[in-house]
C-alpha cells in the first residue's frame, strides 16, 4: 500500500499545507530551515504511527494562535483533522475482498488532534451522508418521544444529541456507523410491532447494515497499513550504554527520549531490554557450600551455568549478527570495506565498536559525526520497522546533513535502492541530497506568512525564490560536472532545452527509436550569448562540440559570432529552424508544438490550442507568452517532461515524430 496524497492542517505551524501528490517510491520535500518540513513529516506520521511515535497533544501541537480557542472550547479538537493521506492499495492488499477487478479503491486516514484516527474507503458504493438520513431520525426520535415510558424518551433524547455532535457530510461508515448501531440496539425494545417508529427503525437499519458490509473492506485494509516510520538527524546512537542505569530509567518511568532514544532502538534492533542484558552480567550461578558433598546440588549448578553459559552465547551471537548487517549497510554507503562494525558487551556497558584496516576497534565518538548518523540511520531503521522492510513508509528528517557532500551524494543511492521497497518521503535543503534527473519527485516547501503558514508546492512556481535554491545548486553542480567528462558536447541554449532534449532522448531511447549517440554530454549555456564560451572552455580540453541554437533573433546574433564559428566548423552549428520547416523563427519548443500547445493547456491552464492552429508560422512561446502574462519555458518544459515520461513517444504527432529523428541524426553526425 503506497501514500497517494497527502495534506496537513492545524498543525504546529501549518494552517492548511494545501493537498499534495506523493511519489510512489521516493518524494522529496525541499525547503529552506524554518519552512515547515519537520512539521509535515511528524504530521503524517500520526497517521499510522510507530509504538515509540509520542502522543499529539493541542498545548504543544495545535497551531499557537488556536491554542486559546481550543482551551476555551470555541474550537473542538475532536473536530480539527491533522493529517489527511489517501493510499493506494496494491493487488496483495485487495486480494480475498471479491471486488471488480476494474474497482479503483482508496483507503483515506485522518489523524485528528484529539488523537484519534479514523479512515474512510472511497471507490465503492458512494456512502450514505448523516444529512441523507436527518428525515428518518427526526422522525424515528419524534415518535418514541411520544410514547409514554421513560426509557423510550430518554433513549429519543440520547440519539438526538448524537445527531446534534456530528456534522451533514459525516459518512455513516467507521465509528459513526457503530455509534448509530448502538443507538438503534439501545431503541429496538422500545417500541411495538407495526409502530410508526418500526418502520423509520427499519429504514436506518438497512443502512447501517450497507455500512457495515463496506466497513468489513476497510478493516481489510486498516489491516494492510503499513508503519510510517520517522527517523531525524537528532537520534544517535550513544558508543557506551550502561545497561543497568538505562534499565533504572525504563523501570522508573523517567527515559528522556531526546537522549535515549538511539540507545533504545539499538536495543530493540539487537532483540533484548537493557535489564535482560544487564541481569546477564550479574546472573552467574554460584555454588553451594555443600557443593563438594551433594550430589544434588552439582547438578543444579551444572544445570545453571549451562543455561547461563547459552544465555551468553544467544547474546554474543545475537551481537555479532547484528554488527554483521551494520557492517554491510555501512560499507555499502561508505565505500570501505575495511570497516567493520561490532557491538560488544563489557560489564555493564554496551559498546558499539568501529575497526579499521588497523584493525585497532575504537569507540563509535571517535569517528566523524556523518559516519555515526549513518550507523545511527541503520538501527533506528531496521529497529522501528521491525524489518518489515518491504512495507514501511520511511519519512526521513534531513537525512545526511552531517555527511560530506560526496558521502551525500551516495547516500541518495541508499536512498533510492531503499525506496525500491519503501515508500519514502524525505525533507532536505541539501543540493546533494537532489539529482538533476529527480525534479519531478519534488515538492517546495515554503512559508512566506506565519498567519497563512506552510504551504507546499508540486510546482516550482513559489513566492520565496530561496525556496528552490537547492534545486539550482544541484543543477549547477551536475552541469558543471559533466562539462569535461564527455568526448562529445552538444552546447544548448539554456536550461530548457536541456530538459527538452534529455526527456525526448530518453524517451524514444526506451521505444527503440531514434536518439543521440550515448557518450554525447547535453551542456545549457544559459543563454543563447554564452555558446561561444561554453563552446571555447570545451574545445580547449579537445573535446569534440557542437552547438544548437534557435532560429530566433537571439540565436542568429550568436550564430554570426566570429569566435563561435572560428572554433566550429558550419556542420556543428545547428539551428532548430532547419528541423521545422512552417514557423519562422523557430525555437526548441516548436519542434514539438502541437504537443506542448495541448500540455499548456491541459496541464497548466494556458489555452491557446486555436491561435497557435491558426497562426502555424509564429513561434509558440510568443502566443503564450502574450496570451498568458505568467507563462514560462520552465513551467512548459517541466510540464512535458512528465507528460512525456507518462504516455511516451506514441503520443507525439507524426511531425514531432520526424522533427526528432531529423534533429538527432543532425546532432549525431556533427559529433561523430
Amino acid at each position: 500500500m503506497r501514500i497517494e496524497s497527502a495534506v496537513v492542517t492545524n498543525y504546529r505551524c501549518i494552517v492548511d499545507s494545501g493537498e499534495f501528490g506523493v511519489e510512489a517510491d521516493k518524494t522529496i520535500l525541499v525547503g529552506i530551515n524554518e519552512a515547515g518540513k519537520t512539521a509535515l513529516l511528524k504530521a503524517i506520521q500520526l497517521v499510522s504511527p510507530t509504538p515509540d511515535t509520542p502522543k499529539i497533544d493541542w498545548l504543544f501541537d495545535a497551531p499557537a494562535p488556536m491554542v486559546d480557542d481550543i482551551r476555551r472550547g470555541n474550537l473542538d479538537r475532536e473536530r480539527m483533522a491533522v493529517a489527511k493521506v489517501v493510499l493506494t492499495p496494491d493487488a496483495n492488499d485487495v486480494e480475498g475482498l471479491g471486488l471488480a477487478n476494474d474497482s479503483d479503491i482508496r483507503l483515506e486516514m485522518t489523524a485528528w488532534l484529539s488523537g484519534k484516527r479514523t479512515y474512510r474507503v472511497t471507490g465503492l458504493q458512494p456512502s450514505v451522508s448523516l444529512g441523507d438520513v436527518d428525515k428518518s431520525i427526526v422522525r424515528l426520535t419524534s415518535a418514541m418521544s411520544k410514547q409514554s415510558s421513560e426509557d423510550a424518551k430518554a433513549a429519543a433524547q440520547g440519539l438526538t444529541a448524537w445527531r446534534a455532535s456530528r456534522g451533514q457530510s459525516d459518512p455513516i461508515s467507521g465509528e459513526t456507523a457503530d455509534e448509530l448501531r448502538d443507538h438503534l440496539d439501545s431503541l429496538l425494545p422500545l417500541f411495538a410491532d407495526g409502530s410508526a417508529a418500526e418502520g423509520y427503525w427499519d429504514a436506518l437499519d438497512s443502512v447501517v447494515k450497507e455500512a457495515k458490509g463496506q466497513d468489513e473492506v476497510g478493516k481489510h485494509l486498516l489491516s494492510k497499513l503499513p508503519p510510517f516510520v520517522y527517523f531525524s538527524s537528532y537520534f544517535s546512537v550513544r558508543p557506551r550504554i550502561h545497561l543497568n542505569r538505562l534499565a533504572e530509567r525504563e523501570e522508573s518511568g523517567e527515559i528522556d527520549l531526546d537522549y535515549d532514544f538511539g540507545n533504545l532502538q539499538l536495543l530493540k534492533f539487537l532483540g533484548f531490554t537493557a535489564r535482560e542484558l544487564s541481569n546477564m552480567d550479574s546472573e552467574a550461578p554460584t555454588k553451594g557450600v555443600n557443593y563438594d558433598t551433594d550430589v544434588q546440588e552439582q547438578e543444579r549448578y551444572k544445570a545453571a551455568l549451562a543455561a547461563h553459559e547459552r544465555r551468553l552465547t544467544e547474546r554474543k551471537r545475537a551481537l555479532q549478527t547484528a554488527g554483521a548487517r551494520l557492517t554491510a549497510e555501512i560499507r555499502r554507503v561508505w565505500n570501505d570495506d575495511s570497516l567493520t562494525l561490532r557491538l560488544d558487551v563489557d560489564g555493564q556497558y554496551l559498546q558499539t565498536l568501529v575497526e579499521d584496516e588497523l584493525g585497532i576497534p575504537v569507540e563509535l565518538d571517535q569517528r566523524s559525526e556523518g559516519f555515526r548518523w549513518l550507523v545511527s540511520f541503520f538501527v533506528v531503521f531496521h529497529a522501528q520497522a521491525k524489518d518489515d522492510l518491504r512495507n514501511a513508509v520511511l519519512l526521513l528528517d534531513e537525512p545526511g546533513l552531517s555527511l560530506h557532500a560526496l558521502k551525500q551524494q551516495e547516500f541518495r543511492k541508499t536512498v533510492s535502492a531503499l525506496a525500491e521497497g519503501n515508500q519514502i518521503i524525505y525533507t532536505t535543503h541539501s543540493p546533494f541530497m537532489v539529482g538533476a534527473d529527480e525534479l519531478d519527485l519534488v515538492r517546495v516547501v515554503e512559508m512566506v506568512d506565519r498567519k497563512v503558514g506552510t504551504k507546499v508546492h508540486t510546482r516550482l512556481a513559489v513566492d520565496d525564490p530561496k525556496s528552490i535554491y537547492p534545486l539550482q545548486a544541484a543543477l549547477g553542480y551536475d552541469l558543471a560536472q559533466s562539462m569535461f567528462t564527455h568526448q562529445r558536447n552538444l552546447v544548448v541554449e539554456g536550461i530548457t532545452d536541456l530538459l527538452i532534449i534529455e526527456a525526448l532522448n530518453a524517451a524514444f531511447s526506451s521505444d527503440g527509436g531514434p536518439a543521440l549517440d550515448g557518450d554525447i554530454a547535453i551542456v545549457p549555456a544559459g543563454s543563447a550569448s554564452k555558446v561561444v564560451y561554453y563552446s571555447t572552455i570545451l574545445t580547449s580540453q579537445s573535446l569534440k562540440v557542437a552547438a544548437l541554437l534557435d532560429s530566433d533573433s537571439a540565436g542568429d546574433l550568436a550564430a554570426e559570432q566570429e569566435a563561435l564559428w572560428q572554433l566550429l566548423s558550419t556542420k556543428r552549428i545547428l539551428r532548430t529552424g532547419d528541423h521545422i520547416s512552417v514557423v519562422q523563427h523557430a525555437e526548441i519548443e516548436d519542434l514539438l508544438r502541437q504537443t506542448l500547445a495541448q500540455i499548456a493547456r491541459d496541464e497548466l491552464g494556458w489555452d491557446s490550442v486555436e491561435t497557435v492552429q491558426s497562426q502555424p508560422t509564429r513561434p509558440l512561446m510568443e502566443v503564450l507568452v502574450a496570451e498568458h502574462p505568467g507563462a514560462s519555458k520552465w513551467k512548459l518544459s517541466r510540464a512535458f517532461a512528465k507528460w512525456l515520461s507518462a504516455n511516451g513517444t506514441a503520443a507525439l504527432d507524426d511531425s514531432e515524430r520526424e522533427a526528432w529523428r531529423s534533429l538527432s541524426t543532425a546532432v549525431n553526425k556533427a559529433l561523430a
